[in-house]
């Protein structure tokens, strides 16, 4: 196996960062559909994770007419590292979720002739159910404007009540995807409001709960884990009955974020992807560019054809 490119960052000027290499770059010149897209999202008071993560592939998915609704508001009560979604205190910040949210993401999708919607959210601990009957209801909304449509929901781990979990897979979606972001030597860093097991028995609830949907989950590298870390969590994954792995290069959003430890090579995550189908993985999406959510339904009908 290829020994994966690192770029360290210096002791001494903390402000200095790797340098990008060529493969973890992605042009940007659909700035025509990039606006009349958000334009369209405004109107409706949406928002989508594509914007407020800043994803690199935003140019792209929109210029193709694709995107991931963030339901909830905008604002997440937890501070993770990695992460570049605005933060809030509820005690400080009006975080009253909008009642017309669901029909609005079900009238967006059908607005845009949607055949495969993916719907995330913010983490909302300051609610009691976490926002899953919110969740429920969009899903339920999306389903009723688009009933040919293929709906797949990134949850948050509702602070491991799988009361919630059940909540929104009962509204019936096609794919259930929580991502566990990291390994567990991390998450103090990258995740400090989150635990490394609990997200993996929301996992494994989803597939004893509802068999017959897909489970999903999605981590990062780049943030300092070692090769062996990567395969013991990809083991864990599938060991929780997860059909999909997706596997992208962690890019500091903001400077406010983590630093990158490290640019893993092509090679490398290819190595990763063949690691994880040798498991037994229906699908592994590994990549430098790689996002939970990017090309959501192609990697979707590939794991629903090695299902057959």
């Amino acid at each position: 196996m290829s020994e994966p490119l690192v770029q360290i960052l210096g002791t001494r000027d903390r402000t200095a960062r790797p340098r990008l290499p060529q493969w973890a770059r992605k042009s940007r010149t659909h700035f025509e559909s990039l606006n009349r897209l958000k334009s369209g999202l405004r109107e409706l008071n949406l928002h989508t994770v594509c914007e407020s993560a800043r994803c690199p592939n935003i140019h792209e998915c929109f210029h193709r007419g694709a995107a991931t609704f963030m339901i909830l508001g905008n604002w997440c009560t937890r501070g993770c590292g990695f992460c570049s979604v605005p933060k809030a205190n509820p005690a400080k910040h009006d975080m009253r979720l909008d009642p017309c949210e669901p029909e609005n993401v079900a009238r967006m999708a059908a607005g845009m002739n949607l055949r495969y919607v993916v719907i995330t959210s913010v983490n909302r601990d300051d609610l009691p159910d976490g926002g899953s009957r919110h969740f429920a209801e969009t899903v339920r909304q999306v389903r009723g404007a688009l009933p040919e449509a293929r709906v797949e929901v990134l949850t948050p781990d509702f602070c491991g009540d799988l009361d919630a979990v059940a909540r929104v897979l009962d509204a019936a979606p096609h794919v259930f995807n929580h991502n566990m972001e990291t390994v567990p030597r991390l998450y103090r860093k990258v995740r400090p409001q989150a635990d490394y097991r609990q997200s993996l028995d929301v996992l494994a609830f989803a597939r004893r709960h509802a068999p017959g949907v897909l489970t999903k989950s999605g981590f990062m590298v780049g943030l300092g884990e070692s090769e062996e870390e990567v395969r013991a969590l990809l083991r864990d994954l599938r060991a929780s009955g997860t059909d999909v792995a997706t596997i992208g290069q962690y890019l500091q959003p903001t400077r406010r974020n983590l630093p990158v430890a490290e640019y893993v090579t092509p090679a490398l995550f290819e190595a990763y992807r063949d690691y994880g189908l040798s498991l037994g993985f229906k699908m592994v999406f590994s990549g430098p560019l790689v996002r939970s959510s990017y090309m959501a339904d192609e990697v979707s009908e590939e794991a629903r054809r090695s299902l057959c």
